[in-house]
């Protein structure tokens, strides 16, 4: 029975991780079609449907069918974190607010069942290690999909930390060059393929479909929530109302950004020595100890001293 929970533990959070990755097949139905026909294949719509990867046969349509539902009974502002949340994450393109909702439901109602299974078998156990067991399972499953969301949120944030210093120096090279802010954006979102760019691309879009440039990178700076993305717009935003240099707030802007990662690399360095101690002594310092005593250890033995 163990196994079996195991089991579905690992399938709903590799669920999980295809729904919020976007990832389950990228092929499209034009493609699958060609395939089909430059083999020789009868095309028939079993086949079609049958050749669809099982999130887009199975997972997506169970979802949307669970969103029309919790869109109609969840609170609009419950509703509106998590967009803002997917949003943040990168994925409001793969997956709706009332989905992700939907699927904190699924995961409460598996999780809640998997605890009442683990109590079920713990005949030992009073009623409240089997009550304990049952809230357990429930919180499992309500906090997964949130830790999910929330750690690639964390990883889009590093980043885009990691690509800023460079996108602002290629930023700031083309508008010393001679383009506008609008253009050396769209050059940076050429150059690079990652979250950066594609953030830029997508203010680079709403601008060009008559968007004011400052609500177009506010909105940017809000759905990165990054520090150093919302004092660059803030700056970029100011230059341009206050009509100052783009050129040299680029250049500020870029030297700073510099430094920063400069003083990140120089914190992480100086807690590398603190990090590394607990591993260190409880792992290392042992595996030495017995290697060099180990062999010392049996003589002694082997020689009767000390009556071993």
């Amino acid at each position: 029975m163990a196994g079996i929970i195991a089991l579905v533990l690992l399938l709903v959070s590799a669920t999980l991780f295809l729904v919020l990755r976007g990832r389950g097949g990228n092929q499209n139905l034009d493609d699958r079609l060609e395939e089909m026909a430059a083999l020789g294949e009868p095309i028939s719509l079993e086949k079609i449907e049958l050749s669809q990867p099982f999130t887009e046969r199975v997972i997506k349509p169970m979802l949307q069918g669970l969103s029309a539902i919790v869109q109609r009974t969840t609170p609009q502002q419950m509703l509106e974190q998590a967009r803002h949340q997917l949003e943040m994450a990168g994925v409001i393109n793969k997956i709706k607010p009332a989905q992700f909702v939907g699927i904190r439901l699924v995961t409460t109602a598996v999780g809640g069942i998997l605890g009442f299974m683990v109590a079920g078998l713990s005949d030992d156990s009073g009623f409240g290690q089997k009550l304990l067991m049952i809230g357990g399972g429930i919180l499992f499953g309500y906090v997964l999909p949130q830790y999910m969301l929330t750690s690639q949120i964390r990883k889009r944030q590093e980043n885009v930390l990691k690509a800023l210093p460079d996108a602002l120096d290629l930023l700031t090279i083309c508008v010393e060059a001679g383009l506008g802010f609008d253009a050396a954006m769209s050059k940076v979102a050429e150059k690079w393929d990652n979250e950066l760019s594609l953030a830029f691309t997508r203010a680079v879009q709403e601008m060009q479909l008559g968007k004011l440039r400052r609500e177009a990178l506010r909105d940017m700076a809000t759905s990165l929530d990054v520090g150093d993305v919302t004092s660059f717009v803030a700056a970029i935003v100011q230059a341009d109302q206050l009509g100052v240099s783009m050129a040299k707030v680029m250049r500020i802007q870029s030297e700073q950004m510099r430094m920063k990662r400069r003083q990140r690399a120089e914190e992480k360095a100086r807690q590398a020595p603190v990090k590394i101690m607990l591993p260190l002594v409880f792992f290392i310092f042992p595996t030495i100890l017995i290697v060099l005593l180990g062999p010392a250890i049996l003589q002694i033995k082997e020689s009767g001293v000390f009556g071993l």
